[in-house]
Formats: C-alpha cells, structure tokens, sequence
C-alpha cells in the first residue's frame, strides 16, 4: 500500500476521491488545469503540481478522474509511467479502457480502469462502490488505499470489464429514474401531491418489484421466457392503454415508447406468450 497518491482531475469526484485520502493520513499531490480547484485541498494539506509530470513523478499510485477519455489520454502525452500504477476512473467505454491499457503499458506503467459507483458526497463512506479491472496485481498491491474512497470490487483482468459494468448499472439507473419521471408527471397532471406519491406508493413498489430481478435474469440466462403473470400480448394491450392515459391527461409518454415499440415489435414476432423478459432477443 502507497502512502503517496497523485491525483489528476478535481472536479466533484475528484476533490472527494482526494479529500477522502487526506482524511486517512496519506500523502496526496494534486494536479487540475484550473489549478484554483484545488485551494481548498491544499488548506488540507495536499502538496500541488505545476504539471501532469510533476504530479505523477511524485507517487506510485496515479489516480485519473476526468471528463472523458480524450482529456486521459491528452494528459498523459509523452509523460513517463515507469513503476506507476495508474488508476484510471474515468467514465467511458471498455474499448477506451483496452486502448488506455495499453498505452499505459507501452509507457512501462500498470492499469487499473474503474467504474464509480457513487456520487461524490458517498465517497469515503459506508455504500460507494468502485469496480476496478485490469492488473490484478495492481489491485492487490494497493486495495488498502483503494479501499478508503469506496469498496473496491475486482471483476476481471479485461481492463474492459469495468466500465462494461458501470454502463449497465447506469443503464439500470436511467431505466429506473425514467420510470419514475414518467409515473410523477402522470400523478401531477391530477395535481395528486408527488412526494407523498412516490414514498408511500411508488418506492415500495419499485423495490417489490427489483426483488424479481434476480429471477427474471436467471430466466434469461437459461434462455426460459416463460411467464405466469402478465404475458407480452397483455402488456402490449396494457401499454397502449397506458399511452392512451397519458395522451388523455395532456403528459408526453416520450420516455415509455422505445419500451412500447419494443413490445409491439416482439409480439408481432408471434411471441406474445412470453414474458418481458423475452424482450432481450430484440436487443441482441
């Protein structure tokens, strides 16, 4: 484990990924193009570097959390990664994260891509997650420090695997927030109080509801799109009228289509016996 962390990019994520190190006693370099963002870090007691060099000849452990991809690789132009270990949590694609591996590697650096799962505010506390994948020997040699921002997960030495991860969990999320958006203007068009909606009705029947998810992806997972509740012909006939309501109360069902078009699409197949979970041989 690393006393010494360098830190590139202090934006929301950033500051708590370092604040959380300086907190746990460890020495932390900062580096930011604007380099006023990290004022406050250094009231704390980080040390900043004039440059993207400077920070990372200054620790073993190299953590990158930037925009994109671009800016990762834009920072890292001709800077010498011998001995380092650069922890990249940038938000992108497993094809970004295979390529950032290996011009990491071509530096004589190791590689770690991780995927943040948690805002800002989580970070040093009970519930963030980060998955990391890439050199197992990376993690291993540094999960004690890992550990203090978030709980870090290994889920494969496919550098890729990672961001695959942190895509799908995000899919989930916007999944879930587009429900919830589309159920909450529903009510408001009947002026019913939304709050007290979404805590007394909605959240304990999304919850009721993601506890058979386990189940629907061992379903899928057997490739059994069998059903004993609602079939895809009545969701097809239930989404229509649910389109109809929403037309009738004056709020636009913008974000159900894709999930409706899907439906009518699969039952026109001649797969209206299946459950929802049948839907995945569209997406394929």
């Amino acid at each position: 484990m690393s006393n010494s962390i360098s830190i590139l990019g202090l934006g929301l994520m950033g500051q708590a990924l370092a604040g959380s190190l300086l907190d746990a006693g460890h020495q932390v370099t900062v580096w930011n193009r604007s380099a006023g963002k990290g004022d406050d870090l250094v009231a704390r007691g980080a040390t900043r570097a004039a440059t993207v060099a400077e920070a990372v000849a200054a620790s073993p452990l190299v953590i990158v959390c930037v925009l994109d991809y671009v800016a990762v690789h834009a920072l890292l132009t001709d800077v010498p990664l011998d001995g380092r270990v650069l922890v990249n949590l940038t938000n992108g694609r497993p094809s970004e994260a295979r390529e950032t591996a290996r011009l990491v590697a071509g530096r004589g650096g190791d590689y770690l891509d991780g995927g943040v799962m948690a805002v800002p505010q989580m970070i040093g506390n009970p519930g963030a997650l980060i998955l990391y994948s890439g050199s197992q020997a990376a993690f291993d040699g540094h999960r004690d420090t890992l550990g203090i921002m978030a709980e870090p997960r290994f889920v494969g030495a496919d550098p890729g695997l990672a961001p695959l991860l942190d895509l799908a969990m995000l899919t989930g999320m916007y999944g879930q927030f587009a429900g919830v958006l589309e159920a909450v203007a529903l009510v408001a068009s009947e002026k019913v109080p939304v709050v007290e909606f979404t805590s007394t009705l909605l959240v304990p029947w999304l919850n009721a509801m993601a506890s058979t998810m386990p189940r629907l992806a061992e379903q899928i997972e057997a490739g059994d799109y069998s059903t004993d509740v609602s079939n895809l012909e009545i969701n097809r006939v239930g989404a229509a009228g649910l389109m109809r309501a929403f037309e009738e109360q004056g709020v636009k069902p913008d974000l159900l289509l894709p999930l409706k078009a899907i439906i009518d699409q699969r039952v026109a197949r001649g797969h209206g016996t299946e459950g929802l979970q049948g839907l995945i041989e569209e997406l394929r």
